[in-house]
């Protein structure tokens, strides 16, 4: 016989309300997550730190339409195999009331 839980949050919904209630957290969460874009092996992670971001500031539709683009189209660039553009990037970040940086790449001295 199994127990159900009572009370039980999802990982997904904890990690949103985290996010939500600590600003600089969902900063590092992003700039951490934003390292993997660099890898086509990891890419899907950037997109769905990048979504759950925007989950926790508001939701998809709502950023949707501060970013000025479709729920669908968002929905799509921001899945698992998305390939957003820059400006839907931008857009998202700018909704959640962010923006891109750069940063020098480490390198290892020879």
């Amino acid at each position: 016989m199994s127990k159900k839980l009572t009370g039980a949050v999802s990982h997904h919904d904890r990690e949103i309300e985290e996010l939500r209630a600590d600003r600089d957290l969902a900063v590092e969460y992003l700039k951490a997550a934003m390292e993997s874009l660099d890898d086509p092996e990891d890419r899907a992670a950037g997109l769905l730190a990048l979504r759950t971001v925007a989950e926790a500031y508001g939701g998809l539709g709502a950023i949707a339409a501060q970013a000025d683009i479709s729920r669908e189209s968002l929905y799509r660039a921001l899945s698992p195999k998305g390939n957003p553009t820059l400006k839907t990037i931008l857009a998202v970040l700018h909704a959640v009331g962010m923006r891109l940086s750069v940063e020098p790449e480490t390198q290892a001295m020879a």
